[in-house]
């Protein structure tokens, strides 16, 4: 969605006499005369200049300053790599060589850069060293965590370019999130489940875009069975959650299950995001008539109002014209069903259901969906 000038910051400073609105308006248009993103930039610093004119206390300043600081790196280091499509793998950092999850992360690894996958991993030891030595450097990107005791990176991306290093855990959990076009999970210790538990909730409530979430389990293994047997009985059956949340999981025994599951997701569906109160999918392939037929009929409880419209790009606002030559399926999204969604995005991605026959379905690396698709509040 479209951002809104934060008419509070720049009232607040030109009612105290101080025009800095107008000071910072100048500095910005000479430094980024043609950004799109100027009134962005403008209520960041005005809120940095309200902050120093309270000037509360020395600890929250220097907290705001290290999280920019990482937050700006960050994205310098990674905008080499916004063209390819990534899957962060999660696991315990204590599994040893000879454990059979260990090979399978190494599998797991190796068969997502196959496929030109990136693979993103804590940069630690265990599964993600593991899932590194499989992709190698060339497919790998870690994300190492700050701490007081020494601690290297694992020896795939230590020393390299592609390893940053994070302060804090908020932020560094941000990027496993935003970074991701698909996540793996394999067994691991109360930070796994964190992962886990907070990125199911970040795509059950609509506040991060619909991905593939793969629980990867070794053949005989019982972690994510006997987890998914809680959830169902204590949760579902209690209406904690809704029964479609499940939906937004799958849980596999193989490294192949899990790629494929991954490929199998972007096979047609390749992007969504909000404009203004509609839902934008975007798709590779039209659905033919009898599928989108079903669509409005079977799929009708996702709508607040009106019904389903399948159309080709004609210059919305706010959309991205590299997307121009992809299919669009727009309906008012209630927002909060995204188990359901999930559904129909399974559903798109038959190739039985599409207008045209299908070509290779191998995840693109160079169409990788934007990362702005959550709704903005």
């Amino acid at each position: 969605m479209p951002y809104e000038p934060n008419e509070f910051l720049s009232s607040h400073f030109n009612s105290n006499g101080l025009d800095l609105t107008r000071q910072v308006e100048t500095q910005l248009s000479q430094i980024a005369p043609n950004s799109p993103n100027l009134a962005l930039y403008r209520d960041m610093m005005l809120t940095v200049l309200r902050m120093a004119q309270d000037d509360r206390n020395r600890w929250n300043a220097k907290i705001t300053l290290q999280a920019l600081r990482e937050l700006e790196h960050a994205f310098r280091v990674l905008e080499q790599f916004k063209g390819r499509r990534k899957v962060t793998v999660f696991g315990s950092a204590r599994t040893p060589l000879e454990h059979p999850l260990y090979a399978h992360a190494r599998e797991l690894g190796a068969a997502l850069a196959r496929t030109d996958l990136m693979v993103i991993t804590g940069a630690g030891g265990g599964i993600m060293a593991a899932a590194h030595e499989g992709a190698g450097l060339t497919h790998s990107l870690g994300f190492n965590i700050t701490l007081p005791f020494e601690q290297h990176a694992n020896a795939t991306v230590e020393g390299s370019d592609q390893l940053l290093p994070f302060h804090f855990f908020f932020i560094r959990k941000l990027f496993f999130v935003k970074e991701a076009d698909g996540l793996v999970l394999c067994p691991g210790g109360f930070g796994t489940l964190d992962e886990a538990l907070e990125v199911l909730t970040l795509i059950q409530t609509g506040k991060s875009p619909l991905v593939p979430v793969v629980l990867l389990d070794a053949p005989g293994g019982s972690f994510w069975q006997d987890c998914l047997d809680f959830i169902g009985k204590q949760l579902r059956d209690n209406h904690y959650i809704l029964p479609t949340d499940l939906k937004l999981l799958r849980l596999v025994y193989s490294a192949d299950e899990a790629v494929e599951e991954i490929n199998r997701f972007y096979a047609n569906f390749h992007s969504s995001r909000w404009l203004k109160h509609l839902f934008v999918i975007r798709l590779q392939h039209a659905l033919s008539d009898d599928a989108l037929a079903h669509v409005q009929q079977h799929f009708a409880d996702l709508c607040l109002s009106d019904t389903f419209h399948q159309h080709a790009y004609d210059g919305e606002a706010y959309d991205e014209p590299q997307f121009s030559h992809l299919t669009r399926l727009a309906f008012t999204f209630n927002g909060r069903d995204n188990g359901r969604l999930r559904e129909l995005v399974d559903y798109l991605n038959e190739p039985s259901n599409w207008a045209t026959a299908p070509a290779a379905t191998q995840v693109s690396s160079t169409s990788a969906r934007p990362r702005e698709a959550a709704k903005v509040t």
